[in-house]
């Protein structure tokens, strides 16, 4: 039988989601609870990767099983993995269904403020004032649509293709030092959203125009976009599924 579980967590201390040789991930401490109840080892397929401190408010990953899971499944979990990992819910699914190949879209939000904060630092970037928010939200419509992000693509990765339908962006700003940028498409690649939070803030200070930015898409060069923002403002917050996996 195959499920979905639900979890979320703070990536602060973790080197990134999906599993790697050289440091902690969430993955890794998914999985040694995972062993840890059912007493054999489960390899779960995450809905995504994000980066070494990258957060997310809803991460779905799937795993099979063949006997009946024990009771209070989700509990024993949330006893067994650390504070900055949370399970919220678990469901049945389709044989077929899969993690990462049948979401049809997912959000991303990139939290900011301008002023220093012991209780937001992380999970907000800290950013010096005065960006031209109306500059950027313009800019930012540019993203709508089908087209080929290989401008804000990290280079090297195994990606197949760098076409990424967006299909809502925006920056909102919450009051006088908090804002947040939102960005939903089909799919992500890797260090995509971070790169372009990081040339939309060239056009939030002066820096760049909603024209150069218009050209750095079309480029295709990683080289032409901005610096990649900071990790701890960036959270996977919503993925999206058809209906009908769900038993």
């Amino acid at each position: 039988m195959r499920y979905f579980i639900d979890f979320c967590y703070n990536g602060t201390d973790f080197h990134g989601s999906q599993s790697q040789p050289n440091g902690g991930t969430v993955q890794s401490e998914m999985e040694k609870a995972f062993a840890t109840i059912l007493r054999e080892p489960v390899s779960l397929v995450f809905a995504g990767r994000t980066d070494a401190g990258v957060h997310a408010e809803q991460m779905i990953a799937h795993f099979d099983w063949s006997n009946p899971l024990p009771a209070n499944f989700c509990g024993r979990l949330n006893n067994l993995l650390p504070a900055s990992i949370a399970v919220k819910d678990l469901r049945r699914v389709v044989d077929l269904a899969h993690a990462r190949f049948d979401a049809t879209a997912r959000t991303y939000c990139y939290r900011i403020t301008t002023r220093k904060d012991p209780f937001l630092y992380i999970t907000h970037t800290r950013v010096a004032q005065g960006l031209d928010f109306e500059a950027m939200n313009k800019a930012a419509q540019l993203l709508l649509g089908k087209q080929d992000f290989a401008s804000f693509c990290r280079a090297h990765t195994d990606a197949k293709t760098t076409i990424c339908d967006v299909k809502e962006v925006k920056w909102v700003q919450v009051n006088e030092t908090e804002a947040y940028f939102l960005i939903t498409a089909d799919r992500f690649l890797r260090n995509m959203v971070r790169a372009v939070v990081g040339t939309l803030f060239e056009i939030g200070r002066g820096k760049m125009t909603e024209e150069q930015f218009e050209t750095v898409i079309a480029s295709h060069h990683r080289s032409e976009a901005g610096h990649s923002a900071p990790a701890e403002g960036l959270s996977l917050i919503k993925i999206s599924y058809p209906k009908n996996l769900f038993l």
